[in-house]
């Protein structure tokens, strides 16, 4: 059944509240909107009762900010009432494009600095809340999640301390490692795919792709996107391949062991079209090159598809590689901040996904099954259904 259904025959755990941080507005903003959507249109019976009081509003968010003093210091504040309340808090710690001023100064808030006004958003509702939820889609400090050598281990000790201080769910997208949850094993940690949003985005694009084995092929861009890439080949019936990264580990640079060079496994992708999958774009350096490797073994065309464009070093490379044709789609979501030059480039696909999040709140808010939520299977086969009716009737 789905979700939409269930919600109709169950309780809220209490009334709503979210708190959609500077950072994380504008996809706020439109997760709100949904749910005010979804609650408009409720089939429920007993919206008379006194438990639903607070059911249907025209506004689901809270006044909350985080403002600093001159020396850059900062402090919570929430102006509305959340006493009794299930409250969300939406935090996007990739956002770059905000700034403060210490002694004069303007700084770029780092995934630090937003991951402090997490907390002082959590401390400044001072326990009177029912239920504390975060959702951050990007993980604070997910690519250390494991410890090598003598170095800190950063998303464990964040999730800990979330816990910690009375955080009872952690809602994330695509962690570059979901068995950090481990590390609070009690606590209510979701990770959710983005597979079915990356299908639609790119079949909306590219009405005329054709999905089957023989011409369309996954390739994972490394070891780590593995399970990506398999999840999605074994969901459409294509074959896959891969890359892996063969390192020089006798030399750091900015934080990393440089990639000497990219490796294929997998069958002839000679005139098959491809889709590179992975958790993030950072640089791009990695991806691009994969990219360049596809197209000079005989890929028709190459899709990419990354859950967060953090694009650290910009967008010259993509440009470039773009005119040259090594790349034809860029797929990426709304989850992190996307500058405006996105919108400006024609092979930029933007993938929506402010209606998913606002019915994962909807269905924590009522405790009813994640399951259909989490496994997007169902959907992405009823999607290449229509996709495949749609191209035989062209």
């Amino acid at each position: 059944m789905p979700n939409i259904k269930l919600m109709e025959e169950a309780l809220p755990v209490a009334p709503l509240k979210i708190a959609a941080l500077e950072s994380c507005t504008i996809l706020g903003e439109k997760v709100n909107q949904y749910i005010v959507k979804f609650r408009q249109e409720t089939l429920k019976e007993s919206l008379t009762s006194p438990l639903f009081s607070s059911y249907q509003l025209d506004n689901y968010l809270i006044d909350c900010s985080c403002p600093r003093f001159g020396t850059g210091e900062a402090k919570g504040i929430i102006r509305d009432s959340i006493r009794g309340k299930d409250f969300f808090i939406m935090v996007d710690v990739c956002n770059y494009s905000l700034t403060y001023t210490v002694n004069g100064h303007e700084n770029h808030m780092s995934p630090d600095d937003h991951y402090q006004d997490l907390k002082r958003i959590i401390s400044a509702a001072t326990g009177k809340a029912h239920r504390i939820n975060v959702i951050m889609p990007f993980l604070y400090e997910s690519r250390q999640h494991k410890r090598t050598k003598r170095e800190s281990l950063d998303c464990a000790l964040a999730l800990q301390e979330l816990a910690d201080m009375g955080v009872s769910n952690i809602i994330t997208f695509d962690a570059h490692d979901p068995r950090v949850q481990n590390s609070i094993p009690l606590h209510g940690f979701d990770n959710f795919a983005t597979a079915y949003q990356f299908m639609k985005a790119l079949l909306k694009a590219e009405p005329k792709l054709p999905v089957d084995k023989d011409h369309l092929m996954i390739i994972s861009p490394d070891e780590g996107a593995m399970h990506r890439a398999v999840y999605f080949s074994n969901v459409i019936g294509v074959d896959m391949g891969m890359f892996y990264k063969r390192r020089d580990y006798s030399k750091i640079v900015n934080g990393k062991n440089p990639i000497v060079a990219h490796e294929f496994l997998g069958s002839d992708i000679k005139g098959k079209n491809v889709i590179i999958v992975d958790d993030m774009i950072s640089s791009g350096e990695s991806m691009l090159d994969v990219a360049k490797q596809m197209k000079e073994r005989g890929a028709a065309k190459v899709f990419v598809c990354t859950t967060f464009g953090l694009f650290t070093d910009g967008f010259e490379k993509f440009d470039e590689y773009y005119e040259k044709g090594y790349i034809n789609r860029v797929i990426t979501t709304n989850l992190t901040y996307l500058p405006p030059e996105t919108e400006e480039r024609p092979y930029f696909v933007i993938a929506d996904l402010s209606k998913f999040i606002a019915l994962i709140i909807d269905s924590f808010n009522h405790d009813i099954t994640m399951s259909s939520v989490l496994d997007p299977t169902a959907k992405l086969h009823a999607l290449l259904d229509r996709h495949k009716k749609e191209i035989s009737n062209i």
